[in-house]
């Protein structure tokens, strides 16, 4: 996994760089787990399947980040892993496939209020794939 946490004033920024695209989504995916719930061990007991769609990368990428906290304050599910990952990069839509639990289950505090578009950025630079998000916190 390649991510870095970044110094930002007020805020949570997130660096991911990988070699494709689909694994920088990923990997943003477990970023944000990790600014939720830390290093907690979360046990994959519980499937969820959910779709976004976007009209660009980088609203396709918000949703796909914005979905993961809306499981988790709307279901009270957090997610432990990505069991299954399908991008279509032509027309800007995800199907997902997570596996975790119900959040009650463990004792963590959640600091991530919201995923901001503030210095959001996808894209790719030099043979590497970039994403970039702030965490409001």
């Amino acid at each position: 996994m390649s991510y870095n946490f970044l110094s930002h004033t007020a805020d949570l920024k997130v660096l991911v760089k990988e070699k494709d695209i689909k694994t920088a989504f990923s990997n943003s995916a477990f970023a944000l787990k990790e600014a939720i719930c830390g290093k907690i061990k979360i046990k994959p007991k519980i499937i969820k399947k959910f779709s976004v769609k976007g009209e660009d990368f980088e609203s396709l990428f918000y949703n796909f980040l914005e979905e993961f906290l809306f499981l988790l304050d709307a279901k009270s599910f957090l997610f432990s892993r990505i069991e299954k990952f399908k991008l279509d990069d032509e027309n800007f839509k995800i199907l997902a496939e997570v596996s975790g639990d119900k959040a009650e289950n463990y004792k963590f505090s959640n600091p991530v209020k919201a995923i901001t578009y503030n210095d959001m950025f996808v894209g790719r630079k030099g043979k590497s794939f970039i994403c970039q998000f702030v965490l409001d916190v």
